[in-house]
């Protein structure tokens, strides 16, 4: 691939990276009960991303576009889930001695978050075909600007888990913890409902 091709590739991924969205909000919930669960979090949501790159780079998601029963389906499981975080934190009671989840229940909401986002599907085959090389075609350059899309996002994540943690112990006090509760459950709520109103 021309250098050019993987700058514009590299930057716009980090662009998208910085837009927040739900797994901002899961990872700074989740960081209030550690860095295991944030951690467990962001490998969950990256395994949601890479199924979607990958699919998109294999074809695959042009059945989310073809079959709008899928889509829709797929999109309202998701609001779904994201309003069930979202009350699910706002009604919690997080104390500072609480027993933290654990990480498979962090790395499974993550996860499920991103697979049951079906604008995550569509937008990866509208984003990674842009940066392949005029004349080049076939799945391995795909594969490869998948691979890297989930690289550079992870890579991000990564950061504001270790941003979090190095301000842990402000995250924990007993005014600021159910804050941050309440805030990402808001967040997340919000999103829900946006996707539930937005049928695009």
């Amino acid at each position: 691939m021309p250098i050019e091709n993987i700058v514009a590739f590299v930057a716009a991924s980090f662009l998208i990276a910085l837009s927040p969205g739900p797994g901002t909000a899961m990872v700074l919930r989740q960081s209030v009960h550690g860095r295991k669960a944030a951690l467990a979090t962001v490998f969950g949501m990256e395994v949601g991303v890479a199924c979607w790159a990958v699919a998109a780079a294999l074809g695959l998601s042009v059945l989310l576009t073809a079959s709008e029963i899928a889509y829709h389906g797929l999109r309202i499981a998701g609001a779904v889930f994201l309003i069930y975080l979202g009350v699910k934190a706002l009604i919690s009671k997080s104390l500072p001695d609480a027993e933290p989840p654990p990480a498979s229940h962090a790395f499974r909401s993550g996860l499920i978050v991103n697979l049951a986002n079906p604008k995550l599907g569509v937008f990866a085959i509208s984003f990674l075909p842009q940066f392949v090389p005029a004349g080049e075609a076939g799945q391995g350059v795909l594969l490869f600007l998948a691979v890297g899309w989930v690289l550079i996002d992870t890579v991000w994540y990564l950061v504001i888990v270790s941003i979090l943690h190095t301000i842990r112990g402000w995250l924990g006090r007993p005014r600021v913890r159910p804050a941050l509760e309440k805030l990402s459950g808001g967040v997340l709520l919000a999103l829900g409902i946006r996707l539930v109103l937005d049928p695009r």
